[in-house]
C-alpha cells in the first residue's frame, strides 16, 4: 500500500524556489568564468600577444633611495646642492617611463634617428624642431624618425603642468620619450643611459642616431649626404672633438666637478654634447659600456668614458659647431644662410633664428658667392 503525497507547506515550497534559482546563477557564473591560468581570445584590432605595450602603473620601479654613507666623506656637506645630489643618488638607474612613443615609431628602416634632449617647458623649442630640420620625412630615400628625451621638472607644481603638456604633445605628435627623474643638467647623463637602454628594445634598426641639444640647428638633409657613403655597422663617433682638458674645478662654474667626485685629472676625448652623430655599432658599444662604470655628471665627458671603455675614439667634424660659427670680419654677420649651406650641427640657436636659417636655406635662388647680410 503505497502511502499519499501530502501537499508541501507554503514556507517550504519558497525555500525550495529559493534555493533552486540561487543554484542555478551559481552554475551559470561558474560555466561563463574561464579559468584563470586561460588566456582570453583577443578582440579584434587588438595588438597581437607579444606585441609592446605600455608599461601598467603597478610595474613602476621602487623609490630609489639615496646613499647616505657618502654624506661622511669629509668634503660632502661643502659642496653645491646639486653635487650632493648627485652623490647621494648616482647609483639610481632604473625610473618610470611616463610617456612612449607610438610602437611604428621604428616599426620600418629608420636612416637617422634624430634623440634630441629637451627640458619639460621647452615647447617651444620643440614646436620649432618639429616645424624645421627635425621634420619626418624621407631625405634622398632615407627615412628620418625624431625623438625628445624629457624628464620631469623638480618643483611639483610645477612638475604637474608640464608633465600635462607633455602628455598632449606626446598624444598630438608621437614624439616625447618622458621618463619619472628630475630634468636637470646633473642628470642629462641618465638621460643618455636611459635613452640607450630604449633604443636597444625599440629602434635598434636605426642605423644612425644623431643625438643633439634643442637648441641646435642640424642640416639633416647634409647629415644624409654624409651618412649614406658610411657603413652603420662600423665604428662613428663623430662632432666637436673636444680632449686635453680635465674637470673644471672652480665651483661657480655649470660645469664645476670636485675631488669627491672624480680625482682624475684628465678627461678621455670626447664630443661635445650640443650634438654628435654615432652609427649603430656605437650606440650598441655604448650600450655595453654604461653599465661598467659610474655614473659621470657631464654626459658628453661620460660618453667619452664609455668609448674609452671599449676601445674606441670620438673624431672630428668639421661641419659640426658646437661653439656656434665665428665670421671673419666684424663687417659681417654670423647669422648668413651661407655660413650654415655646408655645415651639419650649429649649437646655440633660439626658436625663431631656428625657422629663419631653416626657410633661407629652403630657398631655391639661394647664392654664396660672396658673403653678403641677409638679416
Amino acid at each position: 500500500m503505497r502511502c499519499p503525497l501530502r501537499p508541501l507547506r507554503p514556507e517550504l515550497s519558497l525555500a525550495l524556489a529559493v534555493g533552486a534559482v540561487t543554484l542555478l546563477v551559481l552554475l551559470s557564473v561558474h560555466v561563463s568564468t574561464p579559468p584563470s591560468c586561460l588566456v582570453p581570445e583577443e578582440a579584434p584590432g587588438a595588438p597581437a600577444l607579444g606585441t609592446w605595450r605600455p608599461p601598467p602603473a603597478h610595474a613602476r620601479p621602487a623609490p630609489c633611495l639615496a646613499n647616505t654613507s657618502v654624506a661622511a666623506h669629509p668634503e660632502f656637506a661643502g659642496q653645491p646642492q646639486h653635487v650632493r645630489n648627485f652623490l647621494l643618488y648616482k647609483h639610481c638607474r632604473r625610473f618610470a617611463l611616463l610617456q612612449d612613443v607610438p610602437a611604428e615609431k621604428c616599426a620600418g628602416p629608420v636612416f637617422l634617428l634624430l634623440a634630441i634632449k629637451s627640458s619639460p617647458s621647452n615647447y617651444e623649442r620643440r614646436e620649432l624642431v618639429r616645424r624645421t630640420w627635425g621634420q619626418e620625412r624621407l631625405v634622398r630615400g632615407a627615412r628620418l624618425r625624431r625623438l625628445f628625451l624629457v624628464g620631469t621638472a623638480s618643483h611639483p607644481h610645477e612638475a604637474r603642468k608640464v608633465n600635462r603638456l607633455l602628455e598632449l604633445e606626446a598624444r598630438t605628435n608621437g614624439d616625447i620619450l618622458q621618463w619619472d627623474f628630475h630634468d636637470s643638467f646633473f642628470n642629462l647623463t641618465l638621460k643618455q643611459v636611459l635613452f640607450l637602454e630604449w633604443q636597444e628594445t625599440r629602434c635598434a634598426n636605426a642605423n644612425f642616431v644623431l643625438n643633439g641639444d634643442d637648441d641646435v640647428f642640424a642640416h639633416t638633409d647634409n647629415m644624409v649626404t654624409y651618412l649614406q657613403g658610411l657603413d652603420p655597422s662600423q665604428h662613428l663617433f663623430v662632432g666637436h672633438l673636444i680632449q686635453n682638458v680635465g674637470p673644471i674645478r672652480v665651483p661657480w662654474s655649470k660645469y664645476y666637478v670636485p675631488p669627491v667626485v672624480t680625482q682624475e685629472e684628465r678627461y678621455p676625448p670626447y664630443c661635445g654634447g650640443g650634438g654628435f652623430l654615432l652609427s649603430s655599432f656605437t650606440a650598441a658599444a655604448l650600450r655595453r659600456a654604461a653599465p661598467a662604470l659610474e655614473l659621470f655628471p657631464i654626459d658628453d665627458v661620460f660618453l667619452g668614458m664609455c668609448l674609452q671603455h671599449q676601445g674606441l675614439r670620438p673624431a672630428s667634424h668639421s661641419g659640426v659647431r658646437t661653439s656656434g660659427v665665428h665670421v671673419p670680419s666684424a663687417r659681417l654677420t654670423s647669422f648668413d644662410p651661407c655660413f650654415y649651406r655646408e655645415l651639419l650641427l650649429v649649437h646655440r640657436f633660439l626658436p625663431y633664428e631656428m625657422l629663419l636659417m631653416w626657410d633661407a636655406l629652403s630657398q631655391p635662388g639661394l647664392t654664396c658667392g660672396q658673403q653678403r647680410q641677409v638679416f
